[in-house]
């Protein structure tokens, strides 16, 4: 009997030693994967620490009359985990997997080869500069403002149809003798021409020249694209001067909620009734609501920050469906219009009910 008890103690003890072994491993052991969590959560309509710490407004309007604002109007964010330096280990994805509000997601997703953790912050400090001026655009544009906008030329891809034609810092003020005021508007037309040449206006060190170009086919699948050959930015002359303030964040996924606290700030009463509603999206200058990442972590990130309303991208609700955090009503919009609709029904009390939702 004793000499059972001490097999077993024997093999008791050598479970436990491969057991602690076993987590040692996966406590040290790399993997592929970073986590994504919740990240910080800032109101627009509120103050962020400025590059010496000290709070400043978020967003700051010279030029015009502004206004007194209530409740919240939350940008949302989220926080990678992990790097190509140091990604998490097998316990920290363990725990992750069992937490609803992170997500375990490759590290190419996120990281990709052969771009490096300073090289990725950069694009993204970049994106964040550029969705700051496509929300002063929306906002301003759906205020009457004239933003001035201007498609300039960066530069013409080589041996492209633009190559030889275009050059870099031309401005393209027409196609086709209508008018360009965004790069969308710009692209559409040149796929309208389906191939024809087409005829474009362009300012050229103060004088105006027409050039001709002949898009290009390109085919992905089924889908047929016509090109020029040309990467372009838009260049905004904005009536009024409005800063927006927030260091360390990144990516172009605030830009709705920035074009919301944006009006909010220049129009009498409250969009959001005092209430506290929070949101994500991208957004471009023609209020177009897009597409963005990590939404899960997003609603977490708002319910916890202490937000009723959620305004979420119509794109990105298979992603929201079954995910819904509790006490986080979702309103699903695909443009600057569709949320100023829904700010109005929270603000008066109305029927949020009625209002559209992701269900797929």
């Amino acid at each position: 009997m004793d000499r059972t008890r001490s097999v077993k103690l024997g093999l008791g003890v050598w479970a436990l030693i491969v057991a602690l072994l076993s987590l040692a491993v996966l406590t040290f052991l790399p993997s592929p994967y970073v986590i994504q969590r919740p990240g910080p959560v800032y109101n627009t309509l509120g103050t962020a620490a400025g590059a010496d710490g000290e709070k400043v407004p978020l967003i700051s309007v010279k030029g015009a009359e502004t206004f007194e604002t209530a409740g919240s109007l939350d940008l949302t964010t989220v926080q990678v985990v992990g790097n190509r330096e140091r990604t998490p280990s097998w316990f920290e994805l363990a725990l992750a997997w069992s937490d609803s509000s992170r997500a375990v997601v490759p590290l190419d997703s996120v990281f990709p080869e052969g771009v490096t953790t300073e090289q990725r912050d950069e694009r993204n400090s970049a994106m964040m500069v550029d969705s700051q001026h496509e929300a002063t655009a929306a906002a301003l544009g759906e205020l009457g403002y004239d933003t001035g906008a201007q498609v300039t030329v960066v530069e013409p891809a080589a041996d492209s149809p633009a190559d030889g034609v275009l050059q870099a810092d031309d401005v393209i003020s027409a196609i086709g003798g209508v008018e360009v005021t965004s790069i969308t508007q710009l692209r559409t037309a040149v796929q309208d021409a389906a191939g024809a040449t087409v005829s474009l206006t362009v300012l050229r060190g103060g004088e105006e020249k027409q050039v001709e170009v002949t898009p290009q086919k390109h085919t992905e699948g089924d889908v047929t694209t016509w090109l020029i050959g040309v990467s372009l930015r838009t260049e905004y002359h904005f009536p009024i001067d409005v800063t927006i303030q927030l260091d360390n964040v990144g990516g172009p996924s605030a830009g709705m909620m920035f074009a919301l606290g944006i009006i909010d700030t220049l129009t009498p009463g409250e969009l959001n009734g005092g209430k506290d509603v929070a949101g994500t999206g991208t957004i471009d200058a023609a209020g177009t609501v897009g597409p963005i990442g990590g939404i899960r972590q997003k609603l977490y990130g708002a319910r916890d920050a202490g937000a009723d309303y959620f305004l979420a991208p119509e794109s990105n609700c298979a992603d929201v469906v079954g995910h819904v955090p509790s006490g986080l009503t979702v309103i699903s919009t695909s443009t600057l219009e569709e949320s100023l609709s829904a700010l109005e029904v929270i603000a008066d009390g109305g029927d949020v009910d009625a209002l559209p939702t992701c269900t797929k």
